[in-house]
């Protein structure tokens, strides 16, 4: 079975929170994450004002949806995150580290934006998973 290769090339930063590419290989199924926030099952914005409390819900968001797609937090390429400019972003990634660490960690990309489309949301998060069909 093969797996994903992911590479932290010499030459680039190594970093034990990022790679910078990775290969899929043939025969994989690829699953897309839309963006999650800070909701609930009800649609209800949970932690107002507090990044922390909000990476963490839009986290848990993320596992439902991707064990829903039949994938685990392990199964991830790549996480897009995009946090509301001055937000806290150590306090942001605080909440949501723990969950994330591997050995071959996945290509983060992260941006700071000026507003995110759910009122008082302060970070979104999607991804890419590959798991075998």
């Amino acid at each position: 079975m093969a797996q994903i290769q992911y590479l932290r090339p010499e030459g680039l930063i190594r970093s034990p929170a990022f790679s910078h590419a990775a290969v899929v290989p043939p025969g994989m199924a690829t699953i897309y994450l839309g963006g999650q926030n800070a909701v609930d099952a009800q649609g209800q914005l949970v932690g107002a004002g507090d990044i922390a409390a909000q990476a963490a819900q839009a986290m848990d968001n993320a596992v439902t949806a991707l064990t829903a797609a039949g994938a685990q937090l392990v199964d991830v390429v790549q996480w897009t995150v995009m946090m509301l400019q001055g937000c806290d972003v150590n306090a942001a990634y605080g909440a949501i580290a723990p969950r994330l660490v591997r050995d071959d960690p996945p290509l983060v990309l992260a941006s700071m934006v000026a507003g995110l489309g759910m009122p008082g949301a302060l970070i979104e998060i999607s991804a890419a998973a590959a798991i075998q069909p």
